[in-house]
């Protein structure tokens, strides 16, 4: 309800202020028109993230130096702490990097937002900055109507430099008009008092805001103009600091449980920064003004000496926060972590894809591959259960013969409950980021997607077919009759081979070895397929089976084979590195009409043995 309430009230109060003085019209035009430069400059950034932005993020994470050194960087270039927060938020759900890198960026990314109050401070109070917008604007928005995307990314880059410039300018000129009507310095409040009332201000025009940098830039502005205290404007920049967060916070309300730890862990560090600027204010302060005489600031040069108060304030709380980083990671994963009743009747959802990730394309596709693994990670479970095998004994180096006599239950699993729990909403949502991921690549990249989609669909084909299959294997698998159960143990044992050699292509790098594998898997599934090896049919022909055993082995065999076939392509799709020339062997398992022939002959035979006796034993009984 109060999320209703904010914006009229906004609004209201806008209104309001335009009613009775123009010179704050100007002013709030300025702030709209810097915040419309940031939005154009991420957007502009976002552009060159096909690839460039992602690949630097990945090279420059190994180390929590590196990381937090990235964050600096990289804010400091965009300008956007906002932009490396939700870049950092998508990596960190795709699984790309880890809790602790991702919130070694976000302290440098804090630390990197003082370069827009230096910028600002020493720059752009000093110089008609409308007069670098300009040409800016004009350059930038001839590029933005051009096709190449990079020259798109680097209009929309020099419009947000433009429109900030812009913004400054009409800032700086609106709070001096206001001198001469309105003098906002006799509202100052001191002590403790102001210091909690103006930190609450910078706090609340941030969240509405949703940006540090716009909040900083309006109070160097009036500082400047003399509209603010000195000891008021570091408040309020102490406020916006801590306000910041909230952007975080939106980014992670569509990501993965990941992305909430970041964005808490965010939230965390600034509150922490925030009250250690509080506490230490004085401290703080005077050496401020140490630090400004020995860097030669005037001692009445505000401006920078608050550019100097963010700067050091941040620095304290990254010294302060980064010995305690491991520990902040335990708390987190303790705090914010998966729900689960007492029946563990959870229903799994995905794990890296979210929407942040939609916003870089390269970061998507990491992202569906991942997912995708997730995916059959569960679906292997499941499998397993569905022969009625122990999961944990199919990847292990237990004999196969050993592993199909340790069975996993004897009563049949609910593969409903489980597709419904733990594959369905995955995989719907998978199909759905890569359905939208098609829109963002170039149609080279279109194959690779489609691969993809269809990877996942034979994963959901194979869960399907062991559904078929389990009803049967349950049966047979304890039957008087020798011969099925036997048969029945093959088809299991076969299966419980293919999907150990998955596990193994799956987590080995070495290609003779996948490549050796996958052939195997490929050529083992049409050796073992009891309509084109005349196993069935010699059963039958010597009647060591019945009939309708002889129909249901015929029936499992078919599904048992589009279970092998099915989970080799999906593991030639996704385990196989796109590079590798595992791709290119000739001797696919994708059903040919050959093959589709010879096994409908075969089955046609074999039902046609099976109605022919049955009439045999019909008359016997009549007789």
């Amino acid at each position: 309800m109060l999320h209703y309430l904010v914006l009229p009230v906004i609004l209201s109060l806008l209104a309001y202020g335009f009613w009775i003085s123009p010179n704050f019209k100007e002013i709030a035009s300025g702030v709209a028109i810097f915040l419309f430069g940031m939005l154009f400059l991420e957007e502009g950034f976002k552009k060159f993230s096909g690839g460039v932005l992602e690949i630097v993020l990945q090279k420059s994470t190994d180390k929590l130096y590196k990381s937090l050194f990235f964050g600096v960087i990289a804010t400091t270039i965009m300008q956007s702490s906002s932009l490396v927060s939700v870049l950092t938020i998508s990596f960190l759900g795709a699984g790309l990097i880890g809790l602790a890198q991702g919130i070694g960026i976000i302290f440098g990314a804090n630390l990197g937002t003082t370069t827009g109050a230096w910028l600002v401070a020493g720059f752009g109070l000093k110089v008609d900055i409308a007069a670098y917008a300009m040409p800016m604007l004009v350059f930038g928005i001839v590029l933005i109507f051009q096709k190449s995307r990079n020259l798109n990314g680097v209009g929309y880059i020099l419009a947000g430099l433009g429109f900030l410039f812009l913004g400054i300018h009409y800032m700086k000129e609106g709070f001096e008009a206001f001198k001469a009507t309105i003098d906002l310095a006799s509202l100052s409040v001191a002590g403790v008092k102001g210091l909690l009332i103006f930190t609450a201000i910078g706090i609340f025009a941030t969240v509405v805001m949703q940006s540090s940098h716009a909040t900083l830039v309006l109070i160097i502005t009036a500082l400047a103009a003399g509209q603010i205290s000195y000891e008021n404007a570091l408040a309020l920049a102490i406020g916006a600091n801590v306000g910041t967060t909230i952007t975080a916070i939106i980014g992670s309300m569509s990501s993965n449980i990941e992305g909430k730890r970041l964005a808490a862990a965010h939230l965390i560090f600034n509150a922490v920064t925030g009250l250690i600027a509080i506490l230490l204010i004085h401290q703080i302060m005077f050496s401020v003004d140490y630090l400004s005489s020995v860097l030669g600031i005037a001692e009445d040069d505000y401006t920078l000496k608050l550019a100097v108060f963010h700067t050091l304030f941040n620095t304290i709380g990254i010294l302060v926060m980064l010995p305690f980083i491991d520990n902040l990671v335990k708390f987190l994963e303790r705090a914010i972590g998966v729900k689960e009743d007492g029946e563990e009747k959870t229903i799994d959802t995905v794990k890296y894809l979210n929407d942040s990730v939609l916003e870089f394309p390269t970061t998507l596709m990491s992202a569906i591959y991942k997912e995708t693994r997730h995916l059959y990670e569960n679906a292997f479970e499941i499998i397993a259960n569905g022969l009625n095998l122990k999961s944990r004994r199919i990847v292990s180096s237990a004999d196969l013969d050993e592993v199909i006599k340790d069975v996993y239950s004897n009563t049949p699993v609910d593969m409903d409950d489980l597709y419904n729990r733990k594959i369905k909403g995955i995989y719907g949502d998978i199909i759905d980021y890569a359905t939208k991921a098609q829109g963002k690549f170039p149609a080279e990249k279109i194959d690779e997607i489609y691969a993809i989609k269809l990877a996942n669909r034979d994963i959901v084909e194979a869960l399907k077919d062991t559904k078929h299959l389990q009803k049967n294997i349950i049966k047979y698998a304890k039957s008087k009759n020798s011969y099925i159960r036997d048969e029945y143990n093959k088809i299991r044992k076969n299966l419980a081979e293919v999907l150990r050699n998955i596990n193994i292509i799956a987590t080995t790098d070495e290609e003779d070895v996948m490549m050796l594998l996958l052939s195997k898997a490929k050529i083992h599934a049409k050796q073992n397929d009891v309509l084109t090896n005349g196993t069935l049919d010699e059963l039958i022909r010597s009647r060591l089976i019945t009939n309708e055993m002889a129909t249901s082995l015929m029936n499992d065999s078919t599904y048992a084979y589009n279970i092998s076939k099915n989970l080799v392509a999906m593991a030639e799709a996704i385990f196989i590195p796109k590079t590798s020339d595992i791709k290119n062997i000739d001797n696919h398992m994708i059903i040919n009409e050959e093959d589709i022939k010879t096994m409908m002959e075969e089955k046609a035979k074999i039902e046609k043995e099976v109605q022919k006796q049955e009439k045999t034993e019909k008359k016997k009984e009549e007789s």
